[in-house]
């Protein structure tokens, strides 16, 4: 009695346990029947500019150690285009295909299930949808994964910047985020000979900006790294630009194995000081044919017209000078018509006058207007005799 209720409750307990795996090995065998054995695991979006690089990871977490047996990497550039072969690998041999080759490698590490692809100098034709397929061994379950890459013009690879600004150095490895970057290397080139200087160097969580021992670390406390680490983000700050600072500068991030390099040409510009303008500082490049033309027929008509001008102010001075004087003359001369009496003067000083001025004291000196008198006898014996008055002082003349 007590082996068969021991073997009944053996038996029910199996059919208990053996439920949960019944349901959880369903879905498989039903899609290894139906032939949908596929895993496909959500699409991720890229964006990157023409001429960079794209790294479009791919990885099969598993508790289990399987072996990668084969990976695919497919391209399409639409809903209903046909796919493409980008690269493949089997047999420990990878392979880039069409017009990818020389610009596609896998890095990722495939004794761990990492089939991440590697896109560099990326064109406008390369946007479209890149989808990864990984096979284990004895395994019929197939890994996908999906990335959607959108494609930017091309980005410029040169700056310009005043001295005494600040200036941002961009260096971004875009990456869907299965890798991170462990070291980075920021240098700089002032020529094509020139030996490269290093500026910056950062390993995991250390930002030690160095310098050349022979510049004195002319890049000590002007240089910091501003990007996102975690983003694979390794731009810079550069502070307080110099006219030495010009030049080639390249950054390099380190994925373990994998190195991607990006450089950018510095130009930098010296701020000119402010001056007044003023005619003479202007150039004569700055005036046109046209203007240069009416100023110079300006200046030559100035110089003509002059000796006329001069000729004209002479002509109207000397106009106003003679009119001026022939009317003093006319004025002068109806004066003289008008009382011609008042020219002749004389000092002769009457007996009368004289008394006057004894008996009132003044001294003061009397004029006496004359007429005009005759001839003397001499010169006219046919006039009369002078008549004397009484005083001995002869008579004048009555005036006709």
């Amino acid at each position: 009695m007590a082996e068969t209720r021991h073997s009944s409750w053996s038996e029910n307990w199996r059919a208990g346990m053996c439920c949960p795996l019944k349901l959880l090995l369903m879905p498989v065998l039903l899609d290894y029947s139906l032939g949908l054995n596929d895993l496909i695991v959500s699409s991720l979006e890229l964006t990157v500019h023409v001429g960079d690089s794209a790294l479009m990871g791919c990885v099969f977490q598993s508790t289990e150690e399987k072996r990668v047996t084969k990976v695919d990497w497919m391209f399409s550039s639409g809903e209903h285009a046909k796919d493409d072969y980008v690269l493949y690998y089997y047999a420990n041999l990878s392979v880039p295909v069409g017009r990818f080759q020389n610009r596609v490698r896998l890095v990722g590490d495939i004794s761990r299930s990492d089939g991440s692809l590697l896109l560099q100098n990326v064109e406008e034709a390369d946007q479209g949808t890149y989808t990864c397929e990984i096979r284990l061994e004895m395994e019929s379950l197939v890994f996908k994964k999906a990335v959607v890459l959108h494609v930017l013009p091309e980005e410029s690879k040169e700056l310009m910047a005043h001295v005494g600004d600040s200036t941002q150095l961009g260096c971004v490895l875009q990456s869907t985020g299965e890798k991170r970057m462990t070291k980075v290397d920021w240098t700089f080139s002032s020529g094509e000979h020139a030996e490269e200087e290093v500026m910056l160097r950062y390993h995991s969580k250390l930002r030690v900006p160095v310098g050349n021992p022979q510049n004195r670390g002319r890049f000590q406390n002007r240089v910091t790294l501003v990007g996102d680490t975690s983003r694979n983000d390794a731009s810079i700050m550069l502070q307080g630009v110099r006219e030495s600072d010009r030049g080639s500068y390249t950054c390099s991030i380190h994925l373990g194995n994998l190195t991607f390099k990006k450089t950018t040409v510095l130009h930098v510009i010296l701020k000119e000081p402010r001056t007044l303008v003023t005619p003479a500082a202007l150039k004569p490049e700055i005036l046109g044919g046209n203007q240069l033309v009416i100023i110079v027929g300006i200046v030559c008509g100035t110089i003509l017209l002059l000796p006329v001008l001069i000729l004209i102010v002479k002509n109207t001075h000397r106009n106003t000078s003679s009119g001026t004087s022939t009317t003093l003359v006319k004025s002068l001369e109806n004066i003289q018509k008008a009382d011609p009496e008042k020219h002749v003067y004389s000092s002769i000083t009457t007996r009368e006058l004289i008394e006057e001025e004894e008996s009132s004291g003044r001294a003061e000196a009397t004029y006496m207007t004359m007429h005009p008198v005759w001839p003397s006898l001499r010169s006219a014996p046919n006039n009369p005799p002078e008549e004397k008055s009484a005083g001995g002082i002869p008579k004048p003349e009555q005036a006709f």
